[in-house]
């Protein structure tokens, strides 16, 4: 008998492609089937398609190589702390950085025009929040995303001249990074946009006297291994963007040496030890810095689709692709879909914020869940669908980081290096855990749980890159 006489010989089999309500008819018919989730490339979006057909070439595989490798051979160092007026490249006095892409005062949320307000009132601009308010639309103030400075922030991320920042420096290729010391995880927050006097007090005391010890223990020494750090926590249930408390703790362990070696007296080492060791997100203010350090070096590498960096202000979410320079290709910030904490509901939470999804960016974060059960479960999943989000994030993204491999895929290495032509080709978005933050200036953090970029960042990249691919 031949192949067909066989294949028409045999029972009929349906298989269905795209919508599922078909399959599931053809299964109450008692039909055999079976369903292949499917959607066209793009969309179906022609324009995007024939974009899309442009970027299929050996010389953009080639570049995003090159982009893949430099990321992968970067060696993420913590080696200071200082105050951000000395160390960030284009600060100045009267400039306030900021989370996301570029925005305006008279566009900024509520959370991130809170944060504004505190730190206009701690560099000595304002004496009340009335004042401050008038001052920050004044324009005597000068505000410039976090990214654009080497540096990322939480939530708001609002730093000022006089805060304190760790500063990273990758060894391999010598650049820095820069991230603001963490308040604490609870309470009133300048991140969430809390500018009450206790919080301007706290900021005043990690920017002189827990800012003084850390750079005495820190440079007195080749500087703590981020890389090796984050790592290991990996391994020890934390996804380095929601959950840090294995990070933290082995932060504390690198440190204790380094801080026992200055002589610092007991009383002024307790203190910082107490600080650190009383947040159990410190490490976020590690693992944010550590990805930018490494991403940073794979930026404008001419040709390369990979995406740098992603990050959002409460109102706009940015993404910046490395063969496309500085350019911040832009989209509404998304909803935080997950849990929220007792009395709380989507009516009072903002919109996503902070450049905290750098982690994601980098191949951690949502893209590590399946090796964080216990932030899944806090953000409203399983940890089997941990696992899936981990997988599905292969299929947007250029190689496997066996630098942060994950034990529950038999230590497969972490889905890492966006890429802005399968997100689109795929319809699949990169996941983000993170934190919902309320609408309304200093309450804090109202809950948790996923969100994804908008897919318009990616198609006006793919756009914006298929028409410098047709200029040249």
């Amino acid at each position: 008998m031949s192949k067909v006489q066989e294949l028409f010989g045999s029972p009929l089999k349906a298989v269905n492609l795209g919508t599922e309500n078909f399959f599931h008819d053809l299964l109450d018919q008692g039909v055999s089937a079976v369903h292949v989730d499917w959607t066209p490339p793009a969309g179906g979006n022609p324009e995007l398609i024939r974009a899309l057909s442009l970027l299929e070439s050996p010389e953009i595989d080639a570049a995003n190589q090159v982009a893949i490798d430099r990321f992968l051979a970067a060696s993420p160092f913590l080696v200071d702390c200082r105050q951000a007026i000395d160390v960030i490249p284009g600060m100045k006095p009267n400039m306030v950085l900021h989370a996301g892409p570029p925005i305006t005062w008279d566009r900024m949320c509520g959370p991130m025009r809170g944060a504004i307000i505190g730190v206009i009132m701690l560099e000595g601009f304002a004496k009340t929040p009335e004042e401050a308010e008038q001052v920050a639309a004044s324009g005597q103030i000068e505000f410039s995303p976090c990214h654009d400075h080497d540096t990322v922030g939480a939530m708001g991320g609002v730093i000022s001249a006089h805060m304190a920042v760790h500063v990273f420096q990758n060894k391999k290729h010598g650049n820095f990074a820069y991230c603001a010391v963490p308040e604490g995880m609870g309470g009133k927050l300048l991140r969430y946009g809390a500018f009450a006097p206790e919080v301007l007090e706290r900021l005043r005391w990690i920017g002189s006297e827990y800012c003084n010890v850390m750079h005495e223990a820190l440079s007195n020494s080749e500087g703590i291994d981020a890389r090796s750090l984050q790592f290991q926590a990996l391994h020890m249930g934390d996804e380095g963007h929601n959950r840090n408390k294995a990070g933290t703790s082995l932060l504390l362990r690198a440190l204790f040496p380094l801080l026992l070696k200055t002589g610092i007296s007991h009383e002024r080492l307790s203190h910082v030890v107490d600080f650190v060791n009383g947040n159990d997100g410190y490490f976020l203010s590690i693992s944010m810095p550590t990805s930018k350090v490494c991403l940073d070096v794979a930026r404008n590498v001419p040709n390369s689709t990979m995406v740098t960096a992603m990050c959002r202000n409460g109102v706009d979410f940015g993404i910046r692709v490395s063969g496309l320079g500085d350019t911040w290709f832009v989209g509404p910030a998304q909803r935080v879909v997950g849990l929220y904490f007792p009395g709380f509901g989507d009516d009072d939470a903002n919109l996503d914020m902070g450049d905290s999804c750098i982690t994601e960016t980098a191949g951690i974060g949502g893209f590590a869940l399946s090796g964080a059960p216990a932030i899944v479960q806090l953000i409203g999943g399983s940890p089997s669908e941990g696992i899936e989000i981990s997988k599905r994030m292969y299929d947007i993204t250029l190689t496997e980081n066996l630098n942060y491999s994950q034990p529950v895929l038999n230590f497969r290495g972490s889905p890492t290096g966006i890429d802005i032509r399968k997100v689109v080709s795929t319809n699949i978005l990169p996941v983000i855990t993170t934190g919902s933050v309320h609408k309304e200036p200093g309450i804090g953090q109202v809950g948790a749980g996923i969100t994804t970029p908008p897919m318009e960042c990616f198609s006006r990249a793919v756009l914006a890159f298929a028409q410098q691919c047709a200029q040249n």
